[in-house]
């Protein structure tokens, strides 16, 4: 039996992609960057703020942290809730120490069920990401077209309403998008996704609908994926960003100003044990010279003015 000739054509067969969002690109060969005061490294901490149902929706899939054992599951629905009664506010004290200002993804039902939480980040001056309606809110081929929109909509009409601004940026649960997400957020009028990875820097993503920013939020150095998911500690989580922090700053004096996310759960990092740690890296990093602590949106508008 020989294999029929039409399986090995594939209409979108070309160099590089097989899509038309964005040219292919080698860091080494673009215009350099130059941050804000002559920094060379945008550190971008992301907080993820996330209200987990207690019954959870496999459909398209069930999100990452959701409920795991037979319902009511108790145990992993209080260890969420601390992130919203104790994680959270210490990781904002941490970074007011430092005079950092972060963003905040944020699922809509926070800013529903908790609006001081929402107006205590605002208050403090940091962002607020628009992170879908709650952590039944994902998003993957298969959904229909209206009920992302809706959902979509749905989450920055919410966060609009109750913190005064509509979002600029979007962020997916588990980063997870359809085929339709990226062009449904640039027609819902958002500036910005973190949702692809492929990049240490923004650029610029086609959309049938026109024009959005991808913003890489590196999913390897996250304290899930460090700690929680490879079981390693607070030092070793330490350890690993000042390691980055260190190459991107070697990085950036021959091919100019470097981008560290620092993708954040408050009931993973909020934990006493923690926190220590954790504070003293903010301290470290905060004493480097070429450091610059970011909100998605400034860097969104620095990196958009010089290209």
């Amino acid at each position: 039996m020989t294999l029929d000739p039409a399986y090995l054509q594939y209409p979108k067969r070309q160099r590089g992609m097989d899509h038309g969002h964005y040219p292919y690109s080698r860091f080494d060969t673009r215009p350099p960057v130059h941050w804000p005061e002559g920094k060379s490294v945008a550190i971008w901490p992301v907080i993820s703020l996330e209200w987990f149902p207690i019954l959870p929706d496999d459909e398209p899939f069930r999100a990452p942290g959701h409920m795991q054992t037979a319902y009511p599951d108790y145990r992993h629905y209080t260890a969420r809730e601390y992130g919203t009664r104790v994680g959270l506010y210490r990781l904002l004290d941490a970074f007011e120490a430092v005079g950092a200002k972060v963003s905040v993804a944020t699922n809509s039902a926070i800013a529903e069920r908790y609006p001081e939480i929402v107006e205590a980040i605002i208050a403090a001056g940091h962002e607020i990401i628009a992170h879908s309606t709650d952590m039944n809110g994902t998003i993957a081929s298969g959904l229909p077209e209206d009920d992302e929109r809706a959902l979509i909509a749905q989450s920055l009409d919410t966060l609009e309403r109750v913190s005064g601004s509509r979002p600029r940026g979007w962020l997916s649960i588990a980063r997870s998008q359809s085929f339709n997400t990226a062009k449904l957020l640039a027609e819902a009028g958002l500036e910005y996704m973190c949702d692809w990875v492929n990049d240490e820097l923004p650029y610029r993503f086609a959309t049938e609908a026109g024009e959005i920013i991808n913003i890489p939020l590196n999913h390897e150095l996250s304290d899930r994926q460090i700690v929680n998911v490879q079981q390693q500690s607070a030092d070793s989580y330490v350890q690993q960003m000042q390691d980055a922090y260190g190459w991107l700053a070697g990085e950036a004096a021959d091919h100019g100003g470097r981008m560290l996310p620092m993708h954040l759960t408050p009931y993973i990092m909020g934990l006493p044990y923690r926190m220590d740690v954790f504070e003293g890296l903010l301290r470290w990093l905060a004493d480097q010279p070429g450091a610059w602590f970011a909100r998605g949106d400034a860097i969104l508008d620095s990196w958009s003015a010089q290209q």
